[in-house]
């Protein structure tokens, strides 16, 4: 029998002491995530580099593996890219998108949300329109959840979930009503397949919408496979007074321990930046530029083409810095049938670090 999801706000008291206690916790972490963000001086980085990780974690999640090195080496040569490369391509390119959108407009709506499934799918299914949808267990065919089935229903719960996210006069602690959304959403289930990547994407877009991120950084799919039977278990509860705060505090939890972490990747990426800057002053004065430096960090596997690209160069030249900069130990040189990529070692192992 499919449970009666109920309209938001909540009928009962959400923001207990305990509650309020943790997300003051998670504010001054992600605060401090924010703040950090700004000593990286290229914005692409943070854009397009570190959510690479999201995706992958994200996807991986639903048992759509892949690794660092694969996803990078997908990126320079097309040939090497496999289903599971695409899934976790597509799912940065709607995460990426979605912030766009949301930094533009100024509004998560439901056309956002949709544009997000499209990227993500690569189809223009949109909601569920025929009944039949069950979440089973993979391993015993265990009927785990029912959600709702007409798509009426969904399009009622969707309408009241996003004038719920676009309620800024509630009062309620945006970090509590961002784990509310989650639960929400992967309650109604309003899609043939892919939500849960699609409520963590929701997630991020809802923390830039507030204001509390200004870059799509915060990984908390991580914090997630961590604690997969936990999340699975409390998304499974049905909600009451209770099982809300141990939801809530379980995310707000997640919203701290992820800040931190990534607190901590960003300012070891500015602090390698910072040493590759005077290194390759001090040693390869001939060839410093910002551009360049810029390229070693917004590619962590880089190429001829590539350098060409962004320092719009000759292809000799490009060739030329490729191998002054492996010479002196600031990239690495690797082969792949018949091309020639370069590493950022140092860096690589940063953004993969606990792969």
């Amino acid at each position: 029998m499919t449970p009666q999801i109920s309209l938001l706000p909540l009928p009962f008291e959400i923001e207990t002491k305990k509650v309020l206690k943790k997300a003051a916790e998670a504010h001054s972490a992600l605060a401090e995530l924010k703040g950090v963000c700004r000593i990286i001086p290229n914005q692409v980085i943070l854009i397009d580099t570190l959510p690479i990780r999201e995706a992958k974690e994200s996807s991986a999640i639903e048992n759509i593996i892949t690794t660092h090195d694969e996803i990078y080496r997908a990126e320079m040569f097309s040939e090497l890219t496999s289903p599971e490369i695409k899934e976790v391509r597509n799912y940065h390119n709607a995460l990426k998108s979605g912030y766009m959108k949301v930094r533009l407009n100024g509004f998560l709506s439901t056309n956002i949300i949709l544009e997000v499934q499209s990227l993500l799918e690569q189809n223009d299914a949109g909601f569920r329109k025929v009944p039949g949808t069950t979440l089973t267990n993979k391993q015993t065919g265990e009927v785990i959840y029912i959600p709702p089935q007409e798509f009426d229903t969904l399009v009622t719960l969707m309408s009241n979930l996003e004038k719920f996210i676009h309620d800024n006069e509630d009062g309620i602690d945006p970090l509590v009503k961002m784990a509310i959304i989650h639960y929400q959403f992967e309650k109604i289930h309003p899609f043939y397949d892919g939500n849960g990547r699609k409520g963590r994407i929701i997630n991020i877009l809802y923390l830039v919408l507030r204001d509390l991120l200004g870059f799509p950084v915060l990984y908390l799919s991580r914090y997630l496979i961590k604690h997969r039977m936990e999340y699975y278990r409390l998304l499974k509860e049905e909600r009451n007074v209770n099982t809300t705060e141990e939801w809530i505090l379980f995310m707000l939890e997640g919203v701290k321990q992820t800040s931190l972490e990534t607190i901590i990747l960003i300012r070891g990426i500015f602090d390698l930046m910072d040493k590759y800057k005077h290194d390759i002053r001090n040693t390869l004065p001939k060839i410093y530029s910002k551009d360049l430096l810029e390229n070693l960090f917004k590619h962590p596997y880089t190429k001829i083409e590539f350098l060409q690209n962004d320092l719009e160069c000759s292809r000799n030249t490009a060739i030329n810095y490729l191998k002054k900069l492996t010479e002196h130990g600031f990239l690495t040189r690797h082969k792949v049938g018949k091309g020639t990529y370069y590493v950022n070692e140092p860096l690589f192992n940063l953004l993969s670090k606990s792969e």
